[in-house]
């Protein structure tokens, strides 16, 4: 069983208390329709033959709202604390690949700015040693497996309706990173 995390918002610049209010209940709603969803498992799971087609959609299901759940997780966090710029190595390992950390927050927002809903996502490859800014359509299609997320941008439009218009998504942007913590997706990269 799932817990809705809580999260320490102060006073944001350019969201809402209200955008916040709702989008947190959006999160809660991914955290109670998995905690449905993994009993509804269960009980099909008692006559998995009969029930087998039943069973891969509520499986299909479950990885949206498991993903909607973490990805909301990681988005929130981000905004706790005091905001503060990217910096340190995660900074200094960003200018390297990308030839700027300037370089890299524009294509990262040109990311976010893509047509449709998603999200925008930067994430770590430990193994290939090199950074991947990466939309997502859904929570569960196109992530890049077994790669850790550091930086998630909420793209969908409950992310901002209740502040900006959708032909105004550019200021949501701009404010998701003037209220950002760098020091949380600073601790992200040192754990990937």
């Amino acid at each position: 069983m799932y817990t809705p995390k809580t999260f320490n918002f102060g006073a944001l610049d350019g969201i809402s208390p209200k955008q916040l209010e709702v989008h947190v209940k959006l999160y809660e709603g991914y955290v109670k329709f998995l905690n449905t969803l993994d009993d509804t498992i269960v009980d099909l799971m008692k006559d998995s033959e009969k029930n087998a087609y039943a069973l891969g959609e509520v499986n299909r299901r479950r990885g949206f709202e498991f993903d909607g759940m973490r990805m909301h997780e990681h988005y929130f966090a981000q905004w706790e604390g005091n905001a503060s710029p990217i910096s340190g190595n995660l900074e200094d390992a960003l200018a390297k690949q990308y030839g700027s950390y300037e370089a890299w927050e524009a294509q990262f927002k040109a990311v976010g700015m893509t047509r449709g809903i998603g999200w925008a996502v930067l994430y770590y490859d430990p193994t290939g040693k090199r950074f991947h800014n990466a939309f997502l359509g859904d929570h569960e299609v196109g992530q890049l497996t077994g790669i850790p997320v550091i930086l998630a941008l909420d793209m969908w439009e409950h992310a901002y309706m209740v502040d900006y218009l959708p032909a105004e998504k550019k200021k949501y942007v701009d404010a998701f990173f003037k209220n950002l913590n760098g020091n949380v997706v600073e601790e992200r990269f040192h754990g990937s």
